[in-house]
């Protein structure tokens, strides 16, 4: 369970995960050393899982961002498996959720273009005998890009 300064520490760190002990400990009122031994605490317990570096998909030539929902035809355990494992393959998936309700995954693909988009439906979707149906999303705006989990 985090304390106050663990959330603290967290919030600040999904903002900005550059920042040095003596920044972050003047942004949530801590010494540097303090928060060196609990941000190295967070990240060996699992807490922190990574740090990464946030890049727009358009600066990559990613133009084209597809929100996708995939109907399984059968929920076989094994065959739930092995669509799992095909989207962490697929470089397009930028994230992939298993959900409740009508559909069975939730993806959001970036790619170049709507012939690229055209090029992964064909070999990744219609090609697995798994997949039932699917619906797909261009999105024409991108509102809110917050990848953080509130703390």
């Amino acid at each position: 369970m985090l304390d106050d300064l663990d959330r603290r520490l967290v919030a600040a760190l999904q903002k900005n995960n550059r920042l040095s002990f003596a920044e972050l400990a003047d942004l949530v009122g801590s010494s540097a050393a303090s928060c060196m031994r609990r941000v190295n605490k967070l990240r060996a317990d699992g807490v922190i899982i990574a740090d990464i570096s946030l890049v727009d998909p358009k600066a990559l030539g990613k133009s084209l961002t597809v929100v996708l929902t995939v109907e399984l035809d059968r929920e076989r355990l094994d065959l739930v498996d092995d669509f799992k494992r095909a989207m962490r393959a697929a470089k397009e998936v930028t994230q992939c959720y298993m959900v409740t309700g009508d559909a069975d995954f939730v993806l959001i693909v970036a790619v170049e273009d709507v012939e690229a988009f055209d090029v992964f439906v064909k070999t990744k979707l219609y090609t697995n005998p798994n997949v039932r149906k699917f619906r797909s999303m261009i999105t024409l705006d991108r509102v809110k890009f917050e990848p953080r989990v509130l703390v």
